[in-house]
């Protein structure tokens, strides 16, 4: 499963690293794409049980409002 965030701010690629560091280290999470000139960030999760993608879908985007980075949308 994927998911696709489209972010408030993104606008350097040092903000880039740190999101993808941060979300690599978010339970569930397969692999982690930012494409900062667009404001997306792209997360691969790992194939489980549906209940656990919903919990870790919830901890990418909280995760992304604590570093500051809030989620505009998801789809």
């Amino acid at each position: 499963m994927t998911t696709k965030f489209q972010l408030e701010t993104l606008t350097c690629p040092s903000c880039a690293m740190k999101i993808k560091a941060a979300l690599g280290k978010v339970a569930g999470v397969e692999s982690v794409e930012v494409l900062f000139n667009a404001s997306k960030v792209v997360v691969t999760y790992k194939q489980e049980a549906h209940a656990v993608l919903a919990l870790a879908e919830k901890s990418v985007e909280e995760t992304l409002a604590r570093i500051g980075f809030p989620v505009i949308s998801k789809n």
